[in-house]
């Protein structure tokens, strides 16, 4: 087994547990990167209530938080409140100009940032959710 090996006693006498500790946090980080799954699609805009509202998502190691402006039955503005990721934060302004443009929560994701792109499109659709009148 790999991670055996990994901590095995070198020749010297020391445990290798260094490897071990590395082993098992990327086992740890690997199993929290599992795909998002999209949620959102085109907006329902006769649905749509005026006003504010925030959307949270968290998918991998990716969280978005969002406020979203409707006005007129449209996405007006969208402020990123808070995004923590790793490597997509070249995502936001594109993503967030796509949805306004599109007023859909369902858009092109940024390439090489498509799970930051997805967590913000989530956030965004679960504010939208907020928005509709019953």
């Amino acid at each position: 087994m790999f991670c055996s090996r990994i901590f095995r006693y070198d020749p010297h006498g020391n445990r290798l547990i260094g490897r071990g500790v590395a082993c098992i946090l990327l086992a740890i980080l690997y199993a929290g990167c599992a795909a998002t799954p999209m949620i959102g699609g085109p907006l329902e805009q006769r649905k749509l209530k005026a006003g504010t509202y925030e959307g949270v998502y968290r998918g991998g190691p990716n969280k978005a938080v969002v406020m979203v402006t409707i006005k007129d039955n449209r996405i007006v503005h969208i402020e990123m409140v808070e995004h923590w990721e790793l490597w997509g934060k070249e995502a936001e302004s594109l993503t967030l100009k796509r949805i306004i443009e599109q007023q859909s929560t369902l858009v092109d994701a940024v390439s090489g940032a498509t799970n930051s792109s997805l967590v913000i499109m989530n956030a965004v659709q679960r504010a939208v959710e907020k928005a509709y009148s019953d």
